[in-house]
């Protein structure tokens, strides 16, 4: 197809046969799409914050357990919103349909500056500083080693998504497998210390567990991060098949299995580890390899590698399908919401969100920002239930394939707010940071979106930065059709 064959209006070109992305991920596809980006690098650290604010064994096994039923109860929620609001993009089109506008622009607002980049870029130096250490043996690798080997990485996997849909889901599969079998590792090799007797970490579970609430909280937040990324799949639901039995099964197989996998590691580095020692590692899954694996316990920092290069592969693949819904809606820039013609991928999109990560890559300390990240994800996570429950109240016919019992959205609600409130007390002002972050989108609402009557030179240029955007990248506007 040549140029002339897209048709320009309002400053987007679209070609003359209707087209869309295209619906190419299967059950299997959507399992291991969730699965994959949950099990990054979390389960491999976070054990050693959970225990630290817990205080006891006991403790964090019931918080392990407790943030994979939560999630779980979320992920339910979530498929009703899914297949009610058949659309891509997650909280951002659920917070649009339910209390409009500017609280999606804002959850939009700070996905593009804060959660998604920053989240890729931590991934992707993780996986960096993890296949790394086996060659600079003895001392760290260097910071610049390690920030071009990430920036490649992020290239790479954004290259991969761009080319093909099916791809990309294959790079999700293969390591999603890779991150599995390395559980099974530790898990096996557990449970056969049980059996040889090494049950001291277990002989009284409870002692020394906290009693401060606040406590609670801050190890609930160090589990959910490991089960971060439940809400994905929601993203793309506009390229699942058959999304009203899909979705739900993926959230069904997906999350028990993570949950049941996400105890039993536990379980195994306590049989290797006792409390004390595994406060003291600064990378639990490394430690327990060299104190079981021997010779071969290099192969475990290549596992961890792997398992963040799955879950970046999935972050990539998931945020720029927010960036191409938030563009579509006439939230970003309308060259964002364009498919190039030749591969069927959202490439510009793809290509803005490598640019941010890119940015964050080259920071001097990005993981400052990963609390105040974490504390607006949940914020607008609890938007989306909330929305749940408004537009059963204002929407009562509207068509819902999955309805789930009003108590797991009202439960969830509860948590949340509890996880919100509760930090207060220990960091006011990592909350307070993460309102700011939400608050500096409003004046870029304002200017962008709402002010209409912007000046015509300046609408011109956009257009014709949109149509050289379209052009480089060989890419038209998608035409919806409705369901």
């Amino acid at each position: 197809m040549s140029h002339t064959d897209i048709k320009i209006a309002n400053g987007i070109a679209t070609e003359t046969d209707t087209f869309q992305l295209k619906k190419q991920l299967g059950l299997y596809n959507g399992v291991t799409l969730i699965v994959g980006i949950i099990v990054g690098s979390g389960i491999f650290v976070s054990p050693k914050g959970v225990l630290q604010e817990a205080g006891s064994v006991g403790s964090s096994l019931l918080i392990w357990g407790l943030c994979g039923v939560i999630c779980l109860v979320g992920a339910l929620c979530y498929s009703e919103l899914g297949t009610s609001i058949l659309k891509s993009g997650g909280d951002y089109s659920y917070i649009n349909e339910a209390f409009g506008d500017l609280p999606s622009f804002l959850y939009l607002w700070v996905a593009i500056v804060i959660i998604f980049p920053v989240g890729n870029a931590v991934t992707a130096i993780t996986f960096s500083n993890y296949i790394l250490q086996p060659v600079f043996t003895g001392c760290g690798p260097p910071n610049i080693a390690v920030s071009l080997l990430a920036a490649s990485c992020i290239t790479l996997l954004t290259l991969v998504n761009c080319v093909n849909v099916k791809w990309a889901t294959r790079v999700q599969d293969i390591f999603t497998v890779t991150k599995i079998v390395a559980l099974l590792v530790i898990i096996i090799t557990g449970i056969a210390k049980i059996c040889m007797g090494y049950v001291e970490s277990f002989e009284k579970p409870f002692e020394s567990s906290t009693s401060d609430p606040s406590r609670f909280a801050l190890a609930f937040y160090s589990g959910l991060f490991s089960y971060s990324g439940w809400t994905y799949l929601n993203m793309v639901t506009e390229e699942l098949k058959d999304p009203y039995r899909n979705l739900p099964r993926a959230i069904w197989i997906s999350l028990p299995l993570i949950t049941i996998i996400y105890l039993l590691t536990n379980v195994a580095y306590f049989a290797v580890m006792s409390p004390m020692e595994m406060l003291e590692s600064d990378a639990v899954a490394v430690t327990f390899a060299n104190r079981t694996l021997g010779v071969m316990s290099w192969i475990m920092p290549i596992f961890v590698a792997f398992s963040t290069f799955g879950g970046l592969n999935g972050a990539i693949f998931t945020s720029s399908r927010l960036f191409f819904v938030g563009a579509r809606a006439g939230h970003l820039p309308g060259f964002l919401a364009t498919i190039n013609m030749k591969f069927m991928t959202p490439l510009p999109s793809l290509l803005f969100g490598c640019v941010m990560s890119l940015v964050y890559v080259c920071a001097s300390d990005v993981y400052a920002l990963i609390t105040y990240g974490a504390f607006v994800e949940s914020v607008f996570i609890a938007m989306s239930v909330a929305g749940l429950l408004y537009l059963r109240y204002t929407r009562p016919d509207m068509k819902r394939p999955i309805k789930v019992n009003i108590a797991f959205p009202v439960f969830f609600l509860i948590v949340c707010v509890f996880l919100l409130i509760t930090p207060l007390a220990s960091s006011p002002m990592s909350c307070f940071i993460g309102l700011v972050m939400i608050a500096t989108g409003v004046p870029v609402y304002l200017v962008t979106v709402l002010w209409k009557k912007k000046p015509q030179r300046f609408l011109l240029a956009i257009e014709q930065f949109t149509i050289f955007v379209q052009k480089l990248f060989f890419a038209a506007r998608e035409e919806m059709k409705e369901d």
